[in-house]
Parts: C-alpha cells; sequence; structure tokens
C-alpha cells in the first residue's frame, strides 16, 4: 500500500468509498473541485491500483482542518486511516502549520480513537453540527508546534 496525492483518475474510486462511508456523501463533482482548490490537500492509499481509503485537508493560513478521512469498510483495521492521518501530520509539518483540526460525531469512537492514538484532544464540541440527525461534533486538535508557542 502507498500513499499518493490524489488525481482526477482516483475520484470514482474515492466517491464509492465515500457512499459507502457517510450518510450524506460528497458528490463526484464536489472531489472534483476540491483538486482545482488551491487550499485543499488531498492524498489516497491505494494498492495495486485500488482505492482502500484517502483523506483530505484545507491549508488555511497556519493550520490544516482535515475534511474528510476514510477508509473502505473491507480494508479497515489494516492501518490504512493510520497512516492516511499520519501522511496529513507529515505534510502539515513541511507546510509549517500549528496544527491540524477535525470534527468527528460523538458517536464515533472508532475515529476518536484513531485521532487520540495520533495525538489529537478534545478541545471543543459543535452542538448539533451533522444535518442528517443533528449530533453533536467534537472539535479535535493535533498541535504540531507547542501549543505555548501559539501567538493569538
Amino acid at each position: 500500500m502507498r500513499i499518493t496525492p490524489m488525481n482526477k483518475n482516483h475520484i470514482n474510486g474515492v466517491y464509492e468509498i465515500e457512499k459507502d462511508c457517510f450518510a450524506i456523501p460528497w458528490s463526484k463533482r464536489a472531489f472534483e473541485q476540491e483538486l482545482d482548490n488551491k487550499l485543499a490537500i488531498y492524498v489516497v492509499a491505494e494498492e495495486e491500483g485500488q482505492i482502500l481509503g484517502y483523506g483530505g485537508m484545507w491549508h488555511i493560513v497556519t493550520e490544516g482542518h482535515i475534511t474528510n478521512i476514510a477508509v473502505h469498510r473491507s480494508h479497515r483495521r489494516k492501518g490504512i486511516g493510520d497512516a492516511i492521518i499520519k501522511s496529513l501530520l507529515e505534510i502539515g509539518k513541511q507546510k509549517e502549520m500549528i496544527g491540524l483540526t477535525l470534527e468527528v460525531r460523538k458517536s464515533n469512537e472508532a475515529a476518536q480513537a484513531l485521532y487520540r492514538n495520533n495525538g489529537f484532544i478534545i478541545e471543543g464540541i459543535r452542538p448539533e453540527y451533522y444535518e442528517d440527525n443533528k449530533e453533536d461534533a467534537l472539535i479535535m486538535w493535533r498541535y504540531l508546534i507547542d501549543k505555548a508557542d501559539i501567538v493569538v
């Protein structure tokens, strides 16, 4: 398995995973637009031409905002999500981001565990964040520099 930058040839595979994983999936067009978005950074996990998972973030000023991370159901628990997160963290370090943030469903304990294992901590809650069921989102951060060094 290898992690590579996402390109237009990956869109169909990414979209299939998106539909499989999310109650409100992004459209193919949304991913196509992300490839043209100068703020967006997306990677895919692939093996023998098959997309196993993907992840993306927006680089906004000094921060990375993770927009999506998903792994096909048949390839979960194989370290793919972990590899995608580590890739995004490495990109964040290369681009000198202060940290990466994301929102995760309060009920998604598996994702929260994955993020905690990669150094993310809960910093807040977005009440009724998810449109489909009004579930709260936890705001998680992984700082890439010492929090005390952040100038506000």
